[in-house]
């Protein structure tokens, strides 16, 4: 046992408890603390970095354990970039990205490459070197943009698309001047560059996804798979460095491969984002303010000088970059300046730059001093830089985050609805997380629609049935609370399923009723009594899920719509339920419908501009339903939008889908929906007189066209 006089409490301190325990201290108070005094929490650990740092009150050293951490905090900024980013808008703004990439960086390489040269003096080779670390940045602030709920802006998707452009071009510029100073460039070196990236690529884009579907198949495991994420990113990192290509560029592309497997509203990324903002993040920010030496302001004019150069060039440059592509692309002040505070801040890629440049000698002096490509000077300016930079940067993407984020607030304020919920009714255990995600998901980003979780129990149910309710609601709260959403719990005693679930519709004035079957469960014999005298005794949206595999395990959803689906008072709600759905789990929608109803729908999605890849596809043979076996993949969601008997989607070929589904879709994962309809006047009886409906009609004209090419579809005739 050790006493207190064993204790080194010499500087900087070495005992790995004592360490840890500050590290842990200042990650707790450091943003508080500064935050205060109106700074960002970010550069507050930056800041506590460089107080605690070598050159502050050397209370620490940053020893192999500091930047191990630091690394790893660095390579998770870049993978939760990838893995936030919506792929769609990704996709859709690819052109943008690469227009803004380049910008961003031959902007800041030309008028780097002259104020090197002519102002300070360097060689040209030196000079480009130099410019090349100009044009690099870091997404030091973009956990501040995710903490505010605009890492999914176009302005986000520019910014971090752009920084993998940027990154990777300094990259390849560093290794040809590293190379041609020390006589190692040839044609042998690029073609090895090029294979090595391509089959690097590959393995990523092609072999990962494989692996990932087939482990969350198989394990639900949350630790494991938390570690099983943890593994692919470093493993991506580690196979980028071996392509020779920064290990960033790897944990970028892991991210992006994994963002399908992750929900954004699961409990595995409410992990992610936990573990990362918690520890590894804020250990990276801490070693980076490690390496700011303050002394650089009093070791005389020559390293100002360099210091001020470095500093004026390479922030303007990023804002002129950032202002260029605002007017080019049409998009709003804000969003500029969130691309700008993005793209200013400069760490990893450009320390990497300076510190090669700093170590290829290339000559001597006449008393033997080593002459660097890249001096002492410049080194102590680009410390200089980092942390002007990531001050620069903390506050404009706070701003602007924060302005963003309110506006975006303000106009889902607008559009929330100011009654009604989601009902989950829990029969089978092991199907509750699944249909608590699947519920979390349709509900609208950012919006207050409360979520029900509800259980029956039948009065004459036996003391072992309201235990098994009990511990289905406490797993349905817990997975939710997992994923920072709340599940209201309803235990409810009725003479019947049915009879508790349309009274507990009624009661909370619910919009959506989501109703689970076993991943076994035969459909034909599911979709019985208790259903019809829900789907007879309820108006609102019923959704039926049966699922195969796990929601982040599916790539694409098949939807199936009724002719004449567009004359339904929920036709609107239904779309927007399976594009939020779509849009949470990453999948790309594929919409088989007649010709009229495809018009509609894409009128729909043009007025709401959702970010998913949808296409459309004719279909009107219902009686050929089996055509669909060999559309499906395993990977699959099958959607089917049909209807209630006697309503404007209703056909009788319809009947048979419980069939069909049974014996010929028994391995899919099935989502059946049954749109809101008009409520009647008396239910009792199950004929009567509609009432006013509770979403608006198609009138007048609109409306009769609408029922005369329904009548056409169905009959062959006006």
């Amino acid at each position: 046992m050790l006493l207190l006089n064993d204790l080194n409490f010499d500087l900087p301190l070495r005992n790995p408890v004592i360490i840890f325990s500050l590290v842990l201290f200042i990650i707790l108070f450091a943003p508080i603390l500064f935050n205060k005094i109106k700074v960002p929490h970010i550069i507050g650990l930056i800041l506590a970095g460089v107080i605690v740092g070598p050159y502050g009150l050397n209370l620490l050293r940053r020893d192999s354990s500091i930047v191990l951490f630091g690394t790893v905090g660095l390579l998770y900024i870049m993978f939760l970039a990838g893995l936030e980013i919506d792929l769609t808008e990704f996709k859709k703004n690819r052109n943008k990205i690469i227009v803004f990439g380049l910008v961003t960086f031959l902007l800041p390489l030309l008028v780097g490459t002259l104020a090197s040269h002519y102002v300070l003096g360097y060689s040209f080779m030196s000079s480009i070197l130099l410019a090349s670390m100009f044009s690099s940045h870091t997404l030091i602030s973009y956990p501040i943009a995710s903490r505010y709920g605009v890492n999914k802006n176009r302005a986000v998707t520019l910014a971090v698309g752009g920084t993998m452009v940027t990154d990777i071009l300094a990259l390849l510029i560093l290794a040809a001047v590293a190379g041609m100073a020390q006589g190692d460039v040839t044609s042998g070196f690029w073609v090895k560059l090029g294979v090595s990236t391509l089959l690097f690529v590959g393995v990523v884009f092609f072999v990962f996804p494989f692996i990932i579907r087939w482990f969350f198949r198989h394990f639900t495991d949350s630790v494991s798979q938390y570690i099983f994420v943890l593994a692919i990113v470093f493993l991506a990192s580690f196979l980028a460095e071996v392509a020779g290509i920064e290990a960033i560029i790897g944990a970028f592309f892991s991210g992006l491969v994994l963002n399908r497997y992750v929900p954004h509203t699961s409990p595995l990324m409410n992990r992610i984002d936990f573990v990362g903002n918690a520890l590894f993040i804020p250990f990276f920010l801490i070693s980076v303010g490690m390496l700011v030496d303050v002394t650089v302001l009093v070791k005389g004019w020559g390293a100002l000088r360099v210091a001020a150069v470095i500093v004026v060039v390479a922030v303007v440059t990023k804002y002129l970059a950032a202002i260029i592509t605002q007017k080019a692309f049409k998009m709003r002040p804000v969003e500029g300046r969130l691309i700008f505070g993005l793209s200013t801040s400069h760490a990893a890629a450009t320390l990497a730059i300076i510190l090669v440049g700093y170590n290829i000698i290339i000559g001597e002096t006449p008393t033997g001093e080593p002459i660097r490509l890249l001096n002492e000077d410049v080194l102590n300016g680009t410390i200089l830089l980092i942390l002007v930079s990531c001050a620069i940067s903390s506050f404009v993407v706070e701003k602007a985050a924060r302005q963003m984020a309110a506006e975006e607030e303000a106009a889902a304020a607008d559009e929330a609805p100011t009654e009604g919920g989601i009902l989950i009714s829990l029969a089978a255990p092991e199907s509750v997380p699944e249909l608590i995600d699947l519920g979390l998901m349709m509900r609208p980003k950012k919006s207050a629609v409360p979520v029900y979780a509800l259980h029956i129990v039948s009065d004459d149910g036996a003391d072992n049935a309201a235990a098994v309710g009990k511990k289905m609601l406490d797993t349905a709260i817990k997975q939710a609370a997992a994923t920072e959403n709340e599940v209201t719990p309803i235990s409810r005693y009725d003479t019947s399923a049915a009879n508790g679930i349309v009274y507990t519709v009624r009661e909370k004035h619910i919009t959506d009723l989501i109703i689970g079957l076993h991943r076994n469960a035969d459909i034909d014999g599911a979709l019985g009594d208790t259903t019809a005298q829900i789907l007879d005794r309820i108006f609102e949206t019923v959704f039926i899920y049966k699922p195969a595999n796990p929601v982040n395990t599916l790539s694409r959803m098949v939807a199936l719509v009724a002719p004449g689906a567009e004359a339904e008072p929920g036709f609107e709600k239904w779309h927007d339920r399976l594009l939020s759905l779509a849009k949470e789990a990453g999948l790309a929608v594929a919409f088989y419908s007649s010709p009229e109803t495809t018009v509609q729908l894409q009128a729909l999605q043009t007025e709401k501009a959702h970010s998913v890849a949808i296409t459309y596809q004719p279909f009107t043979a219902w009686e050929d339903f089996l055509f669909f076996s060999g559309v499906l993949r395993k990977d699959d969601l099958f959607v089917i939008v049909t209807s209630r008997p006697g309503q404007a989607s209703y056909l009788p070929a319809s009947e048979k889908l419980p069939y069909y589904l049974t014996n010929y879709f028994r391995k899919a994962s099935i989502l059946l929906v049954y749109p809101q309809q008009p409520e009647r006047e008396d239910t009792a009886i199950g004929v009567g007189v509609l009432k006013e409906p509770t979403a608006k009609l198609p009138t007048g004209k609109k409306r009769s066209e609408q029922w005369l090419r329904l009548a056409k579809q169905i009959f062959g005739k006006e």
